[in-house]
C-alpha cells in the first residue's frame, strides 16, 4: 500500500493543464492547420499575392489561439475548481485507488480509470478524455513514486 498527502501548487497545476489541453488530439490538429495556415499566409504575403490585412488576421488567430490554450484556459480551470485549494490523501493499492479529503472519501476500482499519462510534475488518471485526476508526483517520496508509476502502469494502460 502507498499512501502520500498533497496539496496542490498552483504554478505546477497551471502547468499540467497545460500539458493536458496541448494533448488533447483536436486541439493539436487545431494548432497544426492553425500554424499551417499562419506559414501559408506568410509566404503568400511575401510574394505579395495576399494583402497585409490577411496576413495581419491569420497572426492574430494564431497569436489568440496560443494565449487562450496557454494562458486563459488553464487559468479559468483553475480558477473555477475549489479542488486546487485542498489537502488530500491518496491510497494507491493493487485492488483500488482511493483519494481522502477532510470531508469525503472515495475509492475507485482501477477498470474505472480508462487510461493515464504523466507530465513533469503530476501523474494525470483519467476516467474519459475530460474528466481525471491531478496527482503530485512529489507527493510520493523517493522509491514511493516508482512503485506508484509501476501500479499505474500494470492496472491503467497508458
Amino acid at each position: 500500500m502507498i499512501s502520500a498527502f498533497f496539496e496542490y501548487n498552483k504554478s505546477k497545476v497551471i502547468q499540467a493543464l497545460r500539458y493536458h489541453f496541448i494533448s488533447r488530439r483536436e486541439i493539436k490538429l487545431m494548432m497544426i492547420l492553425v500554424n499551417l495556415f499562419a506559414i501559408l499566409s506568410a509566404t503568400l504575403f511575401y510574394f505579395k499575392k495576399i494583402s497585409p490585412i490577411a496576413f495581419l488576421i491569420g497572426s492574430m488567430l494564431w497569436f489568440v489561439l496560443m494565449i487562450l490554450f496557454w494562458f486563459l484556459l488553464p487559468q479559468i480551470i483553475y480558477k473555477k475548481s475549489k479542488t486546487f485549494s485542498d489537502q488530500f490523501r491518496v491510497i494507491v493499492e493493487d485492488e483500488f485507488f482511493m483519494i481522502e479529503h477532510k470531508s469525503a472519501s472515495k475509492r475507485y476500482q482501477w477498470r474505472d480509470f480508462a487510461y493515464w499519462t504523466m507530465s513533469p510534475h503530476f501523474f494525470h488518471l483519467y476516467f474519459n478524455p475530460t474528466s481525471f485526476f491531478l496527482i503530485p508526483k512529489d507527493a510520493f517520496e523517493g522509491e514511493l513514486q516508482n512503485e506508484a508509476k509501476k501500479i499505474f502502469s500494470k492496472k491503467i494502460r497508458s
